[in-house]
């Protein structure tokens, strides 16, 4: 999956001899996901109209046939087209089959608030908030969450094997294999710990920045 974030929406104050125009209430972005036929995992990094997995569906029609999102009390996958309807929002992972290859875009408004996750012992679903752009690998990714003993294993979905890619921590710092990742990028964790990730304090951007 190819990742994006592009400014759509970046109008500027102008003087010189024209008239002065009015400041941008949000800027507006993307993130961008390449889907295949087959099962494949997405996230909504962005602000966007759907709550539910019946109003994400409706949007591709016939091509989606399943929506699945961890459950990590239940430590199970929900599912349904569209029964039960499952709440989605900014920030949710989604894993689903499509019967068509596609291009997902998570259109919208910068979130006011990044991205944050608690974490549960046992596995979790996350996805790369949009100010983490200093998270380029799994070794990184695994580090920012406690002491880096926390995370046992993060999974990456490999759309064209259909299978996951596990980076495992050996401990010490050294995980293999390492991927790379980048914001807006889902995965899938295992966790000795119950965390809150990012940290509350930590890595507040000062502005936005336009990501490529």
């Amino acid at each position: 999956m190819k990742k994006i974030l592009l400014p759509l929406l970046l109008i500027l104050a102008v003087g010189m001899l024209a008239a002065v125009e009015s400041e941008p209430s949000a800027i507006v972005g993307y993130v961008k996901y390449d889907c295949v036929v087959g099962d494949n995992f997405v996230a909504m990094p962005m602000v966007q109209p759907y709550t539910t997995t019946a109003e994400f569906g409706a949007v591709f029609g016939e091509s989606i046939n399943t929506i699945n999102i961890w459950n990590p009390t239940t430590q199970t996958w929900g599912a349904g087209f569209w029964d039960p309807e499952i709440e989605i929002g900014t920030g949710s992972t989604l894993f689903f089959n499509t019967s068509s290859a596609l291009t997902y875009y998570s259109i919208g408004a910068l979130p006011a608030n990044n991205a944050q996750y608690s974490i549960v012992q046992g596995d979790n679903t996350v996805m790369i908030p949009l100010n983490r752009s200093d998270l380029i690998n799994t070794t990184l990714v695994g580090g920012s969450m406690g002491d880096g003993e926390t995370i046992n294993s993060i999974y990456l979905w490999n759309s064209l094997t259909q299978t996951w890619d596990a980076s495992v921590n050996y401990g010490g710092g050294f995980w293999d294999p390492e991927y790379s990742v980048s914001i807006g990028t889902p995965l899938f964790l295992n966790s000795y710990l119950a965390i809150t990730w990012p940290s509350p304090t930590r890595m507040l951007p000062s502005k936005v920045k336009n990501y490529k």
